[in-house]
Order: structure tokens, then sequence, then C-alpha cells
């Protein structure tokens, strides 16, 4: 039986203030990424519009929609079926009086798979997620799609381990991580982003599956905080190795092969998941690593 194989792409690009603008912006990503012959195509976090985070600002929630009733969603399901490919679609979900940070998986049909809402919430000057976003209630969630099992958390998501270890767990053969993450506005001085970076190679590494990030790129300013989004979207094989990176400023797409059942077998050699011991890992379960009083 013939090896499967599947093509991915991460992505990246500006946002504009005008939301059809970015959603034809996405659209002509995922076209250029098909005809490289990706199959997954993996666009940035939050991408119907600038980043709203960056202030506490109330009328941003008018920007939140039903799954149902989002144009991104609606648009992308009709042109994954057109094109056959797999889609994680980011989204500012509102449910009842609730809000989310959500994305939405659309398999190569065009079928809405399901939704999975971001489990942890950042809060910090430029990052003010907490104002807006009610932590995730989905847990970690993988997908059985037409090109193989898919596991999508997304941005903060990707600083925690856990996450990348359960979507493994539950039999993701690739991990993707939609993001939205740039300058410190607080203190110009720190740079993220290798350190962004070096954490989910870490993720594939330890998991034996290959990574895919997308962020954004461009300077935008808030009322209070100026972001400037760093890019460098890039595709990692199972060892972590970087198969391929994006500059910090370029609006580019970058399309990688895998062979999932060579990347399987390999998996399966290591011995990583034989040898794990959770009863050993009650600690995790805790905040401060302790047995509470």
């Amino acid at each position: 039986m013939a090896n499967r194989t599947v093509t991915v792409a991460a992505t990246q690009f500006a946002c504009e203030p005008d939301r059809i603008v970015n959603l034809a912006k996405a659209e002509r990503v995922v076209r250029e990424a098909q005809a490289r012959g990706a199959q997954v195509v993996l666009l940035q976090e939050l991408f119907e519009t600038p980043y709203f985070c960056k202030d506490h600002d109330l009328r941003h929630f008018e920007l939140a929609l039903p799954i149902a009733e989002n144009p991104a969603v609606q648009r992308m399901q009709a042109l994954a079926a057109e094109l056959q490919v797999v889609l994680p679609i980011s989204v500012f979900e509102r449910a009842g009086n609730a809000f989310f940070n959500s994305v939405a998986m659309i398999d190569a049909d065009g079928a809405l798979l399901g939704v999975y809402r971001k489990s942890h919430i950042p809060e910090s000057p430029g990052y003010h997620e907490k104002f807006f976003f009610s932590p995730g209630d989905t847990g970690f969630r993988v997908w059985r799609t037409r090109y193989g099992v898919i596991g999508v958390a997304i941005c903060w998501d990707q600083w925690f381990p856990e996450s990348a270890r359960i979507m493994a767990l539950q039999g993701a053969e690739l991990l993707l991580y939609p993001t939205a993450i740039g300058s410190e506005p607080q203190d110009l001085s720190i740079d993220s982003q290798p350190h962004w970076q070096r954490t989910m190679q870490g993720h594939a590494a330890a998991n034996i599956t290959p990574l895919i990030a997308s962020n954004r790129v461009g300077m935008e300013q808030g009322a209070n905080w100026q972001v400037q989004y760093y890019g460098s979207s890039f595709i990692a094989d199972h060892t972590g190795a970087v198969v391929l990176q994006a500059d910090r400023d370029s609006e580019i797409v970058l399309t990688a092969r895998f062979d999932l059942d060579a990347i399987r077998a390999y998996r399966h050699s290591w011995g990583v998941f034989r040898d794990r011991r959770p009863d050993l890992y009650g600690p995790l379960l805790t905040l401060d690593g302790k047995v509470p009083y």
C-alpha cells in the first residue's frame, strides 16, 4: 500500500481595517497555497480584522458572530469544497452571552467538523485577551480530515507542552498553531520570536509530529499600544527541525510535504509514547506542583 503523504502550508499576511479586504486576502492566500500543492492550509489567528485585543474597547465585541453566521467560515467552507483543501479558520465567536477565540475546522469537502475554543487566555500590555474571551470549554481536539488527523490549538496555547501532548495522545499526525504575536510594547528590548519558535520546535520533537505555525505581519496601532507583528511563520518536521521559515515582514506562503506513514513508523520506533508514566504526572493537575493542604 502506498504511503500517505500530505502537503501543508504555513502563511502570513498583514491585516487591514476592512474585514472584506482581509477575507479577500485570505482567499488569495489559500488559492496560492493550493496551486502549489497544499492540501492543508493554515491561516493566522483572527485574520478577519486587525488584532483588536491591543485595547480594552467595548466596541470590538461587535465583531463577534456565531460560527454559523460568520462570513469567514461560510466563505472558507465554499473555498475548501472548491479547492479540496482542509482549512482551520480562526474567528471571534459569540455564543449567547459568551465570547471565545475559536477555530472552525473545515474538511476538504467544505464540511464543518467542529470547533475548538482557545484554552489558555493571555493578559499583557497589547495582548488583552482576558477582556474579550472566556477560557475555552471544548478541551483539546483533533479531527480526522481527508488528509490525516490534525490537531489545532491557538497562539498562547503554543507555550504549553500539555496542549501538544494531549493532541498527540489523541492521534494528531500534524500540529497546527494559528497565532498573532509580535513586539512587547511595554519593553521593546524584548524579542520573543526565537523563544516562541523554539518552544514549538520542542513540541514537534517531543511528540515526533510535524508542526505548522502561521503568524501575522505588519505594524498595528491601538489606542494605547503599538505592536509590530514579527511573522516568522514556519514548518517544523517530526524531529523539531525547521523545514521552512518565513521572514518577519513578507506576505508569504510556505509549503512542505510529509510522509505520515513513515513518520508514524519512526514515532513508534522511538518509544516516546510507550515509555510515558502518567501514574507519576499527578502534579500536573495542580497549579503549584504540590498536593493541596
